[in-house]
């Protein structure tokens, strides 16, 4: 009798024991909130590692294979651990292994040489970018994603690598399929190589006739010479970019001799923000507010002919202070300040200015001056590059996408107007 309930004594004390175990991991407590958390998504993955061989085998651990048409192949132990970093931390993860298989075995949850999911993947270099520097990756982010967590600066200068040849091949892509109707132009000044002066990034963003913008190249140039531009527009032309209705740039030369020289039927709109700049700085602070309200009156006057009025009321009152230069800068390269009246008036506000480039260049100058120097231009470019993408899935589309395709296949506008055949045969009389 005595030997009989022994073992069910123990058998007793081991469930006992058992369920006081599932009962603390069921009711984690706040102190330990993450590592519990750790553990569940740990075993989690662990099983659907195991289910995903009982699928491939057509049968559960320890199961006997079927005698007939049955799937070859053994369950053969496991691979060394694997760390793999989550957003909510890093596990250790044993992949299950096969044998004697036709086919090789493929997790399609636990890739081979996986050590990152992609969302902390994507997040390492969209944290370099706003600003983190590669040696502060360690700190910042062990406390986050565990001790055993894959990060050092050696992985962001592996990235960066990465990235320097994903630059390469997109800089060579075909543009055959893209509708071109609007160009902005503009250089971006970076700290960079072993020249004192600052290297010229040249970057060209484009309005297609769907009313997306897109990032169509980032290069580097010798400054902003007619030379480089017109380098940069006939590799575009040569990759396939159809000529643009209009080309929005700054006061910069080079831009518009390479322009004529590759797309000479492509207009040309100087950028308004910049003209404001160059007139004010000619004239003293306490004139400076009077001038602006004076030449908003002009930018955003609401036909040619008003525009031109407003003009000559900005040069009568010039002419009263003794404010000649200002007015001088202002009839200078007059016709490309007023090209965008030649379209749809809903795209104005995308014409008047290069902002739709500058934008995404007020964030990106925060990245490159926090670097003190680049070491190569090639890696400069290659990380603007990268930045401008981000930048880009955030562009505002243009307005009135439907007025996009009338400009982009040639439809004629006056003041913003369009011109239809009848008014088209009085505006050329």
């Amino acid at each position: 009798m005595t030997t009989g309930l022994r073992p069910a004594r123990k058998e007793h004390i081991a469930m006992t024991k058992d369920t006081r175990k599932n009962e603390v991991e069921a009711k984690p407590e706040w102190d330990h909130l993450e590592e519990w958390l750790r553990r569940k998504m740990q075993k989690a993955i662990q099983e659907v590692l195991e289910d995903e061989v009982t699928e491939f085998l057509g049968r559960a651990k320890s199961q006997r294979r079927a005698a007939v048409d049955a799937v070859p192949g053994y369950r053969n132990g496991y691979g060394k651990q694997r760390r793999l970093t989550l957003s909510c931390g890093t596990v250790v993860l044993r992949r299950p292994r096969v044998r004697d298989i036709e086919e090789r075995f493929e997790s399609r949850l636990l890739p081979l040489f996986a050590r990152r999911t992609k969302e902390v993947s994507d997040l390492l270099p969209q944290l370099y970018l706003h600003g983190l520097a590669e040696g502060d990756f360690d700190l910042a982010l062990r406390g986050l994603l565990g001790e055993e967590a894959p990060l050092s600066a050696s992985t962001i200068a592996r990235l960066k690598a990465k990235w320097q040849g994903e630059w390469e091949t997109w800089n060579a892509r075909r543009l055959d399929d893209l509708e071109p109707v609007y160009l902005w132009v503009d250089g971006v000044y970076v700290k960079a190589g072993l020249e004192k002066e600052k290297a010229a990034l040249l970057v060209v963003l484009a309005g297609l006739s769907d009313g997306r913008k897109v990032v169509l190249c980032v290069v580097p140039g010798h400054r902003e010479s007619t030379a480089s531009w017109a380098s940069v527009l006939r590799d575009l032309k040569a990759r396939g970019l159809r000529c643009p209705k209009a080309v929005v740039g700054d006061g910069h030369l080079g831009i518009w001799g390479a322009l004529r020289q590759v797309y000479p039927d492509a207009e040309e709109q100087r950028c308004w923000n910049h003209r404001f700049l160059n007139v004010q700085d000619a004239l003293p602070k306490k004139a400076q507010p009077a001038a602006k309200e004076l030449l908003r009156k002009i930018a955003y006057a609401p036909s040619r002919q008003a525009a031109e009025a407003a003009k000559g009321e900005f040069a009568r009152w010039a002419k009263r202070g003794g404010y000649t230069v200002a007015a001088r800068l202002l009839d200078e390269d007059w016709q490309r300040m007023v090209t965008f009246f030649n379209f749809p008036k809903e795209h104005w506000i995308h014409l008047r200015t290069t902002n739709p480039i500058e934008s995404p260049f007020a964030a990106l100058r925060l990245r490159t001056e926090a670097a003190k120097r680049y070491k190569s231009v090639p890696n400069a470019t290659a990380l603007i590059w990268k930045m401008l993408l981000i930048a880009e899935s955030r562009f505002r589309c243009l307005n009135a996408p439907n007025l996009l395709k009338e400009v982009y296949k040639g439809t004629r506008f006056v003041d913003g107007i369009k011109v239809n055949k009848h008014s088209a045969k009085k505006v050329a009389a």
